[in-house]
């Protein structure tokens, strides 16, 4: 199985697609918490990658002072950023 790439790199400003809910992942947040809302703002900190689904997995740090893992599909690069 080939590796999937990353879109996005490290220290790219982005903001969240829709909200993020705590899926019971986020240690002290209670399960369905709100953790970001849609359109916060933030900047990937670290680009991992997922084993199981093959999908690279970003940790952004969004302005609220979450830092959350996120999919591609969840974040969006900020109008004049590259990917």
């Amino acid at each position: 199985m080939d590796l999937r790439l990353p879109r996005f790199d490290w220290g790219l400003t982005v903001r969240a697609c829709d909200d993020i809910f705590n899926d019971g992942t986020y240690p002290g947040e209670a399960e369905g918490a709100l953790l970001v809302a849609k359109d916060s703002p933030g900047e990937i900190v670290r680009v991992g990658h997922h084993e199981e689904g093959n999908m690279p997995l970003y940790l952004v740090e969004f302005a609220n002072g979450m830092v959350v893992g996120c999919l591609e599909e969840e974040i969006l690069p900020v109008e004049g950023q590259k990917p």
